[in-house]
């Protein structure tokens, strides 16, 4: 019989996991099959009326990482700092990552799209809709490391000290 009680910090853990893979996969879905929407670069065109029509921020990213992903970040880094090893230091080295995200979207990401959202289609916002989408390139490396450390330290979780 298998021992399936496990600690906070396991279920945290697995938790963080899960919701960095999440946002690792709907994060490479906006990028390829919803930004397109948005924004023709052959065209040169914004369209902030689709933008707002999809409103992904309200309508799925809050709800994902905005709030969950922050407040496991936070807990990671908490139960992190008191873990032992090598599940240390992945598990430090993937909240730290993630805190970066973190600070990225909040600080970047959510005030330039909520402003594109609001902006009409002229060659400034095509350019800032593009600046944007090449930044998203390093929220996906960041998004994918984190997930990428936390994984190897879910892999140090059973291991005896």
């Amino acid at each position: 019989m298998m021992n399936l009680k496990l600690s906070v910090a396991e279920v945290l853990l697995w938790l963080f996991v899960v919701n960095l893979g999440i946002a690792f996969g709907a994060g490479l879905y906006e990028h390829r099959i919803v930004l397109p929407r948005w924004l023709d670069i052959p065209g040169a065109r914004w369209s902030s009326e689709a933008a707002r029509a999809d409103d992904v921020g309200r309508r799925f990213w809050g709800f994902v990482s905005t709030g969950p992903l922050t407040l496991l970040t936070l807990a990671s880094l908490f139960f992190a700092a008191h873990a032992t090893g090598p599940l240390r230091s992945w598990w430090l080295a993937a909240a730290l990552v993630a805190l970066v995200d973190r600070l990225l979207t909040f600080s970047y990401f959510i005030p330039t799209m909520v402003r594109l959202m609001q902006a009409s289609d002229s060659a400034s916002a095509v350019e800032t809709a593009m600046r944007w989408a090449r930044a998203n390139h390093l929220r996906h490396a960041l998004v994918a490391g984190a997930w990428f450390a936390a994984l190897q330290a879910l892999s140090w979780v059973r291991v005896p000290r």
